[in-house]
């Protein structure tokens, strides 16, 4: 008897602790679905935010943005070392068309994780030197994201008049994507916290 009521009670427990953490992610899925209303891509901006929120520890907008930038530039990082290799693996087969092609792809994902890697040092200065400095750190970061969505654009164009093979074009083609939809969505979830900050010093100085 004593056994049973232990047992119930560790099961009673364990269903108590299931629908609190039910009822955390979804607070926190329904703040980070809110956040993510600005995007393009807003199923990719929850997923990549999630793992991040509680319900006790919803991220500010400006750990949004750099939660996002910062898994940006991962994405960049792991697209340039894939690009890398396929080139080098074309160019040991001389094959002269496909690795000009994919050379193209790999000058622009290099600069885009140039230029992501500067947007994430940026935005960490801003708030820290000085307000009056904010419109400068904010007009960097813009436009080294909005560099970087075109190289990822510009690879992915290219690609459609290219000779290289088909399933090397789709690998290229799908990772070049996923950068270019959450350069996406840091650009808006960075202008979205830049908006707010700015409002909120227009409430405080009327």
């Amino acid at each position: 008897m004593a056994q049973m009521t232990i047992s119930l009670l560790f099961l009673f427990l364990t269903i108590v602790g299931f629908l609190g953490s039910v009822e955390s992610r979804s607070r926190a899925r329904t703040y980070l679905e809110a956040q993510c209303h600005p995007t393009l891509y807003n199923d990719l901006c929850v997923r990549t935010l999630l793992p991040y929120a509680t319900k006790n520890d919803l991220p500010s907008p400006q750990r949004i943005a750099q939660i996002t930038l910062t898994t940006c530039l991962t994405k960049a990082r792991f697209t340039k070392a894939y690009v890398d290799m396929i080139a080098k693996e074309l160019n040991k087969t001389k094959n002269i068309g496909e690795y000009q092609a994919t050379e193209g792809c790999l000058r622009q994902i290099n600069n885009g994780v140039s230029q992501i890697t500067q947007s994430v040092r940026e935005l960490q200065k801003m708030g820290t030197d000085g307000e009056e400095k904010f419109a400068w750190h904010e007009s960097n970061v813009q436009s080294w994201v909005s560099a970087a969505l075109t190289d990822a654009t510009t690879c992915m164009d290219g690609l459609l008049e290219d000779e290289i093979g088909s399933k090397t074009k789709s690998m290229i083609k799908a990772r070049f994507l996923n950068v270019k939809e959450l350069a996406s969505n840091s650009l808006a979830l960075f202008n979205r916290f830049t908006a707010r900050h700015r409002a909120s010093r227009t409430v405080k100085n009327p």
